[in-house]
């Protein structure tokens, strides 16, 4: 619904050596599938059991990479056993680790989840103890410049801001997923392009439930484009004063957990793509739904292919993947992932 050929207004840089750099969090997801959600004192037996990467950006992150986008990753975790997963899960997706930091003295972020398997339904519950945390002084300007577009989550406030006045310098747009952990929001916010959130945490932020309202209050933040995510409900994006809606697609649900995350992965490639936000969002919608079939964050996420045959058979189609993506840039060296000490 809404009006349908709404483009991006926003001047995308050319050939980068990648389409998107994360700067963000990656964790480990306990998951646990439960029959249904515990009541206090009582004892339930788990259906099935995963540990898989997940965090807001990297799974965003992932998703780029399944969809084509050359993709990089900068973030910390532990130099603890926990700490290879993560690595090695978002290694083998083809996505840059040059700037990831592997840091002895702290730890990788996990996250346990419930599961209610008739609904898909989840819960999390973060780790007590305290985190890696990336900052300020541990980012820099050349790789938070190395692509067309920044993805953000805010969870290092001031390391999330001081990337964002970076990109903003450079020309580069700047998209930020935001949530309840996000700091330094104020700041976050006004240095951002590209800013959609859940319809819950858009729900706190603008103390109203209506989408139009809190389409209304994020537009006042400053960013050119806003959004609200409607879960199985699909999604609705305000750019320039024009708002597109589309509703999201029925699936088999295993697993809610990173669907918001997979949507923003999908939703910025195609914007890279230069694709329509009446292509876009429905693109992102679907990339979504896909994943919620398969347990954990990242496993169940579709290739391009695999999305295009999706929404072909309900009757959408979506422009060619490539379409306003620049030329073959440079090969990007391997370089090794940063360790840290502390003195």
């Amino acid at each position: 619904m809404g009006d349908d050929s709404v483009t991006l207004n926003l001047a995308v840089p050319g050939a980068k050596p990648f389409d998107v750099v994360g700067v963000g969090v990656t964790v480990v997801n306990e998951l646990f599938v439960v029959p249904r959600f515990p009541e206090p004192d009582t004892k339930i037996d788990a259906l099935a059991v995963a540990r898989q990467g997940g965090g807001v950006v990297a799974t965003a992150m992932v998703t780029c990479a399944r969809l084509g986008l050359r993709t990089k990753f900068v973030g910390k975790v532990g130099a603890d056993d926990l700490g290879n997963l993560p690595r090695e899960s978002l290694r083998k997706e083809g996505i840059d680790l040059a700037d990831l930091i592997v840091d002895p003295t702290e730890s990788t972020r996990l996250t346990f989840g419930l599961v209610e398997r008739a609904s898909g339904r989840r819960t999390l519950i973060r780790g007590a103890m305290t985190p890696a945390r990336l900052r300020p002084e541990e980012v820099s300007a050349g790789a938070v410049t190395a692509g067309r577009l920044l993805h953000l989550d805010g969870y290092e406030g001031p390391a999330a801001v001081r990337a964002a006045r970076w990109a903003r310098e450079a020309g580069i747009v700047v998209s930020v997923d935001a949530e309840e952990a996000t700091e330094c929001r104020d700041e976050l916010f006004a240095l951002t392009d590209i800013l959609v959130v859940s319809h819950r945490f858009g729900q706190r932020l603008a103390g109203v439930d209506r989408v139009a309202s809190i389409l209304d209050w994020l537009e006042g933040r400053g960013p050119a484009l806003v959004g609200v995510t409607l879960g199985a409900g699909g999604a609705a994006v305000r750019h320039r004063g024009r708002t597109v809606e589309a509703p999201g697609f029925s699936v088999d649900v295993a697993d809610t957990t990173g669907a918001g995350d997979v949507f923003h992965g999908a939703f910025l490639a195609g914007l890279l793509w230069g694709w329509p936000l009446g292509a876009t969002l429905p693109f992102a919608n679907a990339v979504a739904a896909l994943k919620c079939r398969v347990l954990g964050g990242q496993a169940g996420i579709p290739s391009l292919a695999e999305t295009r045959a999706f929404l072909a058979a309900r009757g959408v189609e979506v422009p060619p993947g490539d379409r306003g993506m620049p030329g073959p840039s440079p090969a990007v060296p391997a370089v090794p992932e940063q360790g840290v000490s502390r003195r």
